[in-house]
């Protein structure tokens, strides 16, 4: 049986195609989600435990004694993927419905999330 095995050919892997906008955008909503959720559950399950710091005063007080390019980057680290992956959840939620599925509107509507979370990105840190 093993040397059955080792004759077999081997499943096609990613690496053989080319990539694609869909590729990323998909890759790109899933690692989003998870940072998002995983940056939430950390916040909640420290503040649950009774963590020192993470009370809204004190994050508060401690943002505001940051110099500006680290509160630009730390907004920056929360704003792009909130943005990408609130926007990228509603063209999935088209899907869902069956709407814009041809493959004009698919890569339509990914360069359309991709533009807008520029946008809201930029939105978000200049608040």
């Amino acid at each position: 049986m093993a040397a059955q095995r080792k004759n077999r050919p081997l499943a096609p892997h990613l690496s053989i195609y080319q990539p694609q906008l869909t590729w990323y955008g998909s890759a790109a909503n899933r690692i989003t989600g998870v940072a998002l959720a995983g940056l939430i559950y950390a916040y909640f399950v420290g503040y649950g435990v009774g963590l020192p710091g993470l009370d809204v005063a004190t994050l508060a007080a401690s943002f505001g004694a940051l110099p500006w390019p680290a509160k630009i980057a730390a907004k920056l680290g929360i704003a792009l993927p909130f943005a990408y992956h609130s926007l990228n959840s509603l063209r999935h939620l088209c899907w869902d419905m069956a709407k814009l599925l041809d493959i004009k509107d698919v890569y339509r509507t990914g360069y359309a999330v991709l533009a807008l979370t520029a946008v809201g990105t930029v939105w978000l840190v200049s608040k």
